[in-house]
């Protein structure tokens, strides 16, 4: 039995009227400041870190590393400002260790051992 055959069986209209258009979906509100924020986060622990190792190892590379991360989380007002303050200490802090190793010996290099 064919459509229009049984459209005729059952006395219905063989005209069949298009479904009314469908309105595009609203776009997804896309929450664009976790990731932000999370990144932030991260920003914050790496100048912590790198400002305790600079305390130690390379501070001419890694003091202005740690405060340069620290600024950059708190201008992009991380959740962790404690540490991101942490860091910018520990940068500055590089610094100073810097220079005072540097008039007490003269050179960049150092060295623990007498």
């Amino acid at each position: 039995m064919t459509l229009t055959a049984f459209a005729r069986r059952a006395g219905s209209r063989t005209d069949v009227r298009p479904a009314a258009p469908v309105p595009p979906a609203a776009p997804v509100p896309r929450d664009t400041r976790r990731p932000r924020i999370r990144e932030a986060d991260g920003l914050a622990v790496a100048s912590f870190v790198l400002g305790l190792t600079g305390l130690l190892v390379m501070n001419i590379v890694l003091g202005p590393v740690a405060i340069t991360m620290a600024l950059i989380a708190l201008a992009r007002s991380t959740a962790r400002r404690g540490r991101a303050l942490l860091g910018l200490a520990l940068g500055i802090a590089d610094l100073v260790v810097l220079a005072v190793l540097v008039t007490a010996n003269g050179t960049v290099s150092w060295s623990l051992g007498g």
